[in-house]
């Protein structure tokens, strides 16, 4: 068995089509994703798309439940101010079977592989805030990647592999009884590489690998533009 992790992949079709491909070349068809499937990006109702006809399991991220949260008519989480035009945005051309859809997606998800119990979350909620709404602002705070930090965050997760996103750089770390991962954001980066992570039980076990490949960066950069994206010059300075 051999289980595709993506996150993050905030509207970048042109990302989310390049590593579709490359799955399809290895005969790959499951598939998580892990939060955060729109936003940023100028395609979200496309990668809502591509991701429904591949049957791919998702989970909700932050900026997910924050344009749920508009569309709802519940208000904006307030740490979010900054980003609440572009969140307006994207309400207002989300399709709504798209909407719909997200609306009904936990925010965690679990899978035995072989001996391995897999676990996925967008990022850290403390215990006492995993039924908290958006504007409760139940993401923990992102903490740099080291191993004590993930131990903070996950050490207590009944788990063995714990998979995650939300904090767009790679990481990867191993103590005595868990392994986590963060493949990286698929759909957000410098340079011009989508990101993902690829778990294969192996005669010795389960082996997880880090993957990139090359996208059309160039398209995805014009669309912003062509589309008129709101805060996109922050965006691109920030993040892209």
């Amino acid at each position: 068995m051999r289980l595709a992790i993506l996150t993050d992949i905030h509207g970048n079709v042109q990302a989310l089509d390049a590593v579709l491909k490359q799955l399809d070349e290895q005969k790959i068809t499951d598939i998580w994703s892990l939060g955060d499937m729109i936003a940023m990006g100028p395609d979200s109702n496309e990668v809502m798309a591509r991701l429904l006809d591949r049957g791919v399991r998702m989970i909700s991220g932050n900026h997910d439940e924050a344009v749920l949260s508009l569309l709802a008519g519940h208000g904006h989480p307030a740490s979010y101010a900054h980003t609440r035009e572009h969140h307006e945005w994207v309400a207002r051309t989300l399709r709504p079977e798209y909407a719909d859809v997200l609306f009904q997606l936990p925010r965690t998800i679990e899978q035995q592989m072989g001996d391995e119990r897999v676990y996925g979350i967008h990022y850290h909620i403390p215990a006492e805030q995993r039924h908290a709404t958006i504007l409760e602002e139940p993401f923990h705070e992102i903490l740099e990647a080291t191993l004590p930090n993930m131990q903070q965050l996950y050490g207590a997760y009944d788990a063995d592999i714990i998979c995650f996103g939300h904090h767009h750089p790679v990481h990867l770390f191993k103590d005595a009884s868990k392994r986590y991962v963060n493949p990286g954001a698929l759909g957000v980066a410098r340079d011009d590489l989508a990101r993902y992570g690829l778990l294969s039980i192996e005669e010795d076990g389960l082996s997880i690998d880090l993957k990139t490949v090359p996208y059309d960066k160039r398209t995805f950069m014009e669309r912003m533009e062509r589309f008129d994206v709101p805060q996109r010059e922050v965006m691109f300075r920030l993040f892209y």
